[in-house]
């Protein structure tokens, strides 16, 4: 495959990511920052522009669903991404008393952080936790490739990925997709 792409996280590495976030200054913050990249599949630029009004429901709880508005996605294209229920408890935790229009993810001097902070973090925390080639887009391809491997267990399609990930072409959804040499024996001995 042409290009360097992000690794993909195994699970055992997902955990490692979230122990380290443990052990942060703004650890709660910090986990809602991991899970939304490896639960929601949200780029860097995405978790820095989420603002509230995104995740709560017409009462002020955490939604069932995370609406990324035009404004915050990658070239305005927004979506709905069901929220995986160890995102809506961070989430729920994190919220404490928030005005709907503020950023998900503050900065330590509480203003909205900047992407470019987020992409910083993520680095920090590979190297802490000793993962190489990983980067901020590593939750994201980890999210997506899991989606299409289950997605039939769902009963939907490659589509739905698609969707998901905000992408507007499938082959764009495809790219993001890593291959797995094991699975491609199963399906080959299945034939």
């Amino acid at each position: 495959m042409p290009g360097k792409q992000a690794k993909i996280l195994a699970a055992d590495q997902i955990e490692n990511l979230l122990l380290f976030a443990e052990t942060t200054r703004y650890p709660l913050r910090d986990r809602v920052i991991v899970l939304l990249s490896v639960k929601a599949g949200l780029r860097a630029a995405e978790i820095a522009n989420l603002t509230w009004e995104m995740v709560l429901d017409p009462n002020g709880a955490i939604s069932t669903a995370l609406e990324l508005r035009d404004r915050a996605a990658k070239k305005g294209h927004g979506r709905i991404i069901p929220l995986h229920a160890t995102l809506r408890e961070a989430l729920s935790e994190l919220k404490g008393t928030c005005e709907p229009s503020r950023p998900v993810v503050l900065s330590e001097r509480g203003n909205k952080m900047k992407a470019r902070s987020i992409v910083i973090w993520f680095s920090r925390a590979y190297r802490a936790v000793g993962l190489d080639g990983c980067s901020s887009h590593s939750g994201r391809r980890t999210f997506i490739t899991r989606a299409a491997r289950l997605v039939h267990k769902a009963g939907g399609s490659l589509r739905d990925v698609q969707l998901l990930a905000g992408h507007r072409s499938i082959q764009t959804t495809q790219r993001y997709i890593d291959g797995d040499s094991d699975a491609q024996r199963r399906l080959v001995s299945l034939i």
